[in-house]
């Protein structure tokens, strides 16, 4: 499958899969063919849902309708999308604060926005061809070069260490011979402690040992395949990009511990809709930068966009004053670095298995 397809069908799985999490809301009067009685649960039926369980009483059986559903859950997401994405980029603190107080049925749900926006950036990616490399390998000599090398090196070598023991003692050229000699002999030592890394690099068997059994297993498996690592690499971090989420958890709690009006709850669905907004502009900067954009102008909007960002989303969010919004902000700056190198540390150790 060519890149472009798996992009195609990258984006609609995460949407349907959205979808999945995102299920239809909103009042609808009962159609005059649908049952009396729910379906799924046998309960009367006094709307269109099923007040018990939540299913629709209409139930479609052809494959014209299976059809719309798929484009419906894959591409719609209902008009929420549409209502949730102004607010999330120009009034993020305001749609946090609106979910958190119990405005759910208007507004795409922060995890389900999360997944497509991470299924999004798979399938842009795909489809514009932004992806690791995974075309590495050591590119050390063979041994044989390796050993025509050294013999030509230690004949040098040799001939230089000649040329100085020749020379009388009070020769007015045996220091620039003494250097002659030294710089000979150490450059044949040089090239022998390189071949002797280049044998452990290019021999899977070998490796450097930390004494931790899974770490030494983590270095093997990047020394014996690196192009098989970074790809892996590259799919955990599409798949376990969730767990940033309780990794920046902890940071975020710590910024209001001594409020007691906000609870981790409140903390999770500014995260999540803050990560969701960080990956629909880094793969809006991605398409741009594709596109030919400047790297000034990508670069600016790199730095600026998302502190600006997360400032109005956290001072709209739990309320607070300027000075308290610029030092958590500053609090929160550093800890994003912290958690992406935790986070980077668990694809690494997730890749050794």
């Amino acid at each position: 499958m060519s890149d472009i397809g798996e992009g195609i069908g990258s984006a609609i799985s995460g949407g349907l899969f959205a979808r999945v999490l995102e299920p239809d809301t909103g009042a609808r009067e009962r159609g005059p063919h649908d049952p009396d009685n729910c379906l799924n649960c046998g309960t009367t039926l006094i709307g269109a849902y099923c007040h018990a369980c939540g299913q629709s009483g209409h139930i479609h059986s052809s494959i014209g309708a299976f059809m719309h559903d798929l484009l419906h859950g894959a591409l719609h997401l209902e008009g929420k999308m549409w209502r949730t994405l102004p607010l999330l980029v120009l009034r993020p603190g305001r749609l946090t604060r609106r979910y958190i107080e119990g405005a759910r049925a208007r507004f795409v749900s922060p995890m389900a926005l999360f997944l497509f926006a991470v299924f999004l950036m798979f399938a842009a990616f795909q489809v514009m061809g932004i992806t690791m490399t995974t075309d590495v390998a050591p590119n050390f000599p063979s041994r044989e070069e390796f050993a025509k090398a050294q013999e030509e090196l230690q004949k040098k070598a040799q001939e230089a260490r000649e040329e100085y023991e020749a020379l009388a003692a009070d020769s007015p050229e045996i220091e620039a011979a003494r250097d002659r000699m030294e710089n000979a002999e150490d450059a044949a030592t040089s090239l022998l402690d390189t071949q002797q890394f280049a044998a452990i690099g290019s021999n899977p068997g070998t490796s450097y040992k930390s004494g931790v059994p899974w770490i030494d297993k983590m270095i093997g498996k990047w020394q014996a395949n690196p192009g098989l690592m970074l790809y892996k690499l590259q799919a955990n971090a599409y798949k376990f990009s969730w767990m940033l989420i309780p990794l920046s958890l902890p940071f975020v709690w710590l910024m209001f511990a001594w409020k007691r009006r906000f609870n981790a709850y409140d903390h999770a669905i500014f995260i999540t809709y803050s990560l969701s907004f960080m990956t629909l502009l880094f793969i809006m900067l991605s398409v741009l930068g594709k596109l030919g954009m400047a790297q000034g102008w990508l670069l600016t909007a790199a730095v600026t966009i998302p502190a600006l960002h997360l400032y109005k989303q956290m001072k709209g969010t739990y309320q607070l004053s300027r000075f308290s919004t610029l030092w958590r902000l500053a609090f929160m700056l550093v800890s994003i670095f912290v958690i992406l190198l935790i986070f980077l540390q668990l694809l690494l150790a997730l890749g050794a298995f």
